[in-house]
This record gives structure tokens, C-alpha cells and sequence, in this order.
């Protein structure tokens, strides 16, 4: 177990204002296309992505969708 910090009314030194450099909120939301589609998986695929995605609490489309992205992305820097 990690010991817990302990703080004290100690002086903190010199104080410095740093610039905000975090972009504003909707410099944040990327916006690609999407296109749906229907596709015909194994059911063994599904399953597993299903419990994947249920360890992970996310979702398992978005899990496959993750994996094709990533095949294609890989893919398409080597042609």
C-alpha cells in the first residue's frame, strides 16, 4: 500500500504562472468519416471481442473497429 502524502504549511518557494496550452474544446472532438457497414464475422470472433470488451468495460464494436483501423493504418504506410 502507498504511504499517503503528508502536507504542511510549509513555504512553497517562488511561484511561476504557466501559459494554458491546452486547446479549446472543440479543437479536441476529431471528426473523420464514417461509413456503416454490414459484415458477417464468426460467431468464435464475436464472442471473444465480447468478453474482451466486458473485462475492459468498453465496447465491442469499437474494439473491432480499433483493430481494422489499426490493420489498415499499418497497411497503408507500407504501399
Amino acid at each position: 500500500m502507498k504511504s499517503k502524502t503528508k502536507y504542511t504549511n510549509e513555504p512553497m518557494g517562488e511561484l511561476r504562472v504557466v501559459r494554458d496550452f491546452l486547446p479549446p474544446p472543440d479543437q479536441l472532438i476529431l471528426k473523420e468519416d464514417h461509413l456503416k457497414v454490414t459484415i458477417s464475422l464468426k460467431k468464435s470472433s464475436i464472442d471473444f471481442f465480447k468478453i474482451q470488451a466486458k473485462k475492459h468495460k468498453t465496447s465491442y464494436q469499437k474494439m473491432i473497429r480499433e483493430v481494422v483501423d489499426g490493420y489498415a493504418s499499418h497497411y497503408e504506410k507500407t504501399t
